[in-house]
């Protein structure tokens, strides 16, 4: 499963430990994790967003064919990085006809423990989210791990939803062709 996220959330999810400051490198990560009974390897392109919407902050096409889902985060606290993740979501969007299949989007709004510093608001979070059909969490990085892992978890049933509904539209003949384009083509990671 590859996502593509922003480094306070991945670093949380990755060690369970709150890291109030992280480098300035673009990676990717594997990361098991045991859900349902199952385990299920998380890939995460964790990818540095300068929140003041510089080219920095722009989805790339080889993130958009590289990802099967999206989380997003901006800080409660700063409005700049609300419109920037405001940005990340039409980029993504309007790269639908490009790279066909369907990209789930989580939007997550952080610092919530930071309310007095608030300047982005709940609602706020919570329409854009709605008016672009994606998913919605406002939490605590630092706080607590449980809700990093529901947002993970929150993805990955998305993507599986996704994939089920492309599947059953799809019909067998549609389900052939896939299968045969996943086993005859290499994948560039």
């Amino acid at each position: 499963l590859r996502n593509f996220v922003t480094s306070a959330l991945t670093v949380r999810f990755l060690t369970r430990r709150f890291i109030g400051e992280y480098g300035d490198i673009e990676s990717i990560y594997s990361h098991t994790d045991r859900i349902e009974g199952r385990e299920i390897c998380f890939n995460i392109w964790d990818s540095l967003c300068h929140q003041n919407g510089e080219v920095e902050g722009h989805i790339s096409d080889r993130q958009l064919q590289w990802a099967d889902g999206f989380i997003l985060v901006y800080s409660i606290c700063d409005r700049a990085s609300f419109n920037v993740v405001r940005q990340q979501v039409q980029r993504i969007q309007q790269a639908k006809s490009k790279f066909p299949g369907a990209h789930p989007i989580i939007i997550v709004g952080n610092k919530r423990d930071l309310q007095h510093r608030r300047t982005v608001s709940s609602e706020e979070g919570r329409l854009l989210a709605l008016s672009t059909d994606c998913g919605f969490f406002e939490i605590s990085v630092a706080e607590t791990y449980h809700e990093v892992q529901l947002v993970f978890h929150e993805l990955l049933d998305l993507i599986r939803e996704a994939r089920a509904l492309k599947k059953g539209a799809a019909g067998i003949k549609g389900i052939v062709r896939s299968m045969s384009a996943v086993f005859g083509r290499k994948r560039t990671e």
